[in-house]
């Protein structure tokens, strides 16, 4: 695979600094941009961030020392540095989804770690493992937005990448009812527990349009290509409750299910240990070797010993048994920052690179 020169719109925050650490010795993507806002620009990357690091290991040297532009206005220059950009901005919906469309119109494309177009009928929301075939929606987008290469691809929301990747190889079985409950880190907040100290010794039940985003989403990820959009899946019935609770990284899920053909326990197991998905197929660098991890102790997945499972990239589960109410239940656990954010959004754009999405 060739190497692609890359930008990283938001490398301030906390998601764009877990970007400079994916791709600080990434095989196939050179960071060759950095861009925040304007306050930022003109800076150092490592002067910009300061004392707001929030990563355990330090800032790579190479990318700490780019001069940060501005992302809005220096759209264009941008553009001509790089393949593609990556995009993890902290603005409002309205804002960001015009700034990843000029980008876009600018003949670059963009790999988005931000909500605003997950709801755009042709921009495709991918799980690399579960949809990649949605990628090929890009063509109709193209031609919405008048671009020879550039469009927008956005990763999922992070507080499904633990139960969506756990239900998708049993939906053969027909999956009518979900209920899934979110125990979701300080770090989807952008926070640590010394700039969030309210969070010690708490739990907050509610997360701003998270719970919207946890039922919606899922439908997306499995529709269908039809036409110049994504038509979105009816089925199954989702409803969550999304609280924020004392982890610094790591959502869980407790998930109920039925079924309408109720497989057994082991045709579960069997499910999830023999699942795997393209990423896998074409040994993507980032894709986890085993995507669905299941362990049988009763008091697993638990985020402090389990959520750096293959990198960050892996889906852990466990708890597997029938319930009084739904046909089974179970517990879920992702790594909510690697793969629930940048490192979803690099593994997307190492599908999208090997597919031939970035070529010249």
């Amino acid at each position: 695979m060739k190497t692609f020169n890359v930008g990283i719109i938001g490398a301030t925050g906390m998601v764009g600094q877990r970007f400079t650490l994916l791709l600080d010795k990434h095989p196939w993507f050179n960071v060759a941009a950095v861009a925040a806002s304007p306050r930022s620009a003109g800076k150092k990357l490592k002067d910009a961030i300061g004392s707001r690091w929030a990563m355990t290991e330090p800032i790579p040297e190479k990318i700490g020392d780019m001069v940060v532009m501005d992302a809005a206005a220096d759209v264009d220059k941008i553009a001509s540095m790089v393949d593609f950009v990556f995009c993890a901005v902290d603005m409002k919906k309205d804002d960001i989804r015009a700034l990843e469309e000029r980008y876009a119109k600018a003949e670059c494309p963009v790999v988005s770690n931000n909500s605003a177009h997950r709801s755009t009928p042709d921009v495709p929301m991918v799980v690399p493992e579960i949809n990649p075939e949605h990628i090929e929606i890009i063509e109709a987008q193209k031609k919405r937005l008048g671009t020879k290469r550039g469009f927008i691809a956005v990763k999922s929301n992070c507080s499904l990448q633990s139960y969506v990747p756990a239900l998708h190889p049993l939906r053969k079985y027909g999956i009518k009812n979900v209920l899934a409950c979110t125990y979701q880190a300080i770090s989807g907040a952008g926070k640590t527990f010394e700039s969030w100290p309210e969070m010690v010794d708490n739990v907050i039940p509610f997360i701003g349009g998270e719970e919207e985003k946890s039922e919606l989403e899922p439908l997306k990820i499995w529709g269908h290509i039809e036409g110049d959009k994504i038509v979105n899946a009816v089925t199954p019935n989702i409803t969550t409750q999304c609280l924020r609770v004392a982890v610094s990284d790591g959502h869980t899920a407790a998930v109920f299910v039925s079924f309408d053909n109720k497989p057994s326990k082991e045709d579960i197991l069997k499910a999830w240990k023999e699942f795997s998905g393209v990423p896998q197929e074409l040994e993507l660098p980032s894709a986890p070797k085993q995507f669905l991890n299941y362990f049988e102790e009763d008091d697993r997945p638990q985020a402090r010993l389990d959520r750096m499972l293959e990198n960050g990239m892996a889906v852990s589960i466990g708890r597997l048994r029938e319930d009084s109410q739904y046909d089974y239940k179970f517990v879920c656990l992702s790594h909510n920052t690697l793969r629930g954010a940048a490192g979803g959004a690099v593994l997307m754009a190492e599908l999208l690179a090997a597919k031939g999405y970035f070529d010249r």
